[in-house]
């Protein structure tokens, strides 16, 4: 017998406000490695999808949360699989670079929050959870890895 797909997907959300352009050359390091981190997350363990924009090999041309905030989206297997891509891959050494390029944040940047298995967010729905996180402080509806809930504890909070 072959063990059932999981009922869930942990999806998540960061957002990143942008010290200068994306074509400013202080910000050339950060575009540099967009290819190559992009391409690890892809092939990483665990790893669902990502927002992409139309005829882009990345998302940081869309602009859903101001012209100068880049967004990033994707869906995982497990927390497990998103917290071993975000912090022991090369996608580390972006993060401790990312004073660089981007404004420290004074609110929630991050958001995780349970999805059925085959379903991809879009991004208003992932605005909306970081937006939840923001006023509401986490919940299973939408939390963080330091405030994290199981798929079981989401189960009244998953996307239609």
């Amino acid at each position: 017998m072959t063990p059932s797909a999981p009922a869930a997907r942990l999806a998540q959300l960061n957002v990143a406000t942008l010290l200068h352009p994306l074509d400013d050359p202080r910000v050339a390091p950060f575009v540099e490695m967009l290819d190559p981190v992009n391409a690890a997350a892809d092939g990483a363990p665990g790893f669902v999808w990502r927002l992409v924009e139309d005829g882009a090999a990345d998302a940081t041309g869309l602009r859903p949360a101001g012209e100068n905030v880049i967004v990033n989206l994707s869906v995982w297997e497990n927390q497990e699989a998103l917290w071993d891509f975000a912090y022991r891959s090369g996608h580390l050494d972006v993060m401790r670079r990312r004073r660089d390029w981007f404004e420290r944040h004074v609110e929630a940047h991050l958001v995780l929050w349970w999805v059925p298995a085959g379903h991809l967010p879009t991004v208003g729905e992932a605005l909306e959870r970081l937006a939840d996180l923001r006023t509401h402080g986490p919940s299973p509806r939408a939390f963080t890895f330091a405030s994290s809930y199981t798929a079981a504890e989401a189960t009244g909070h998953l996307p239609a």
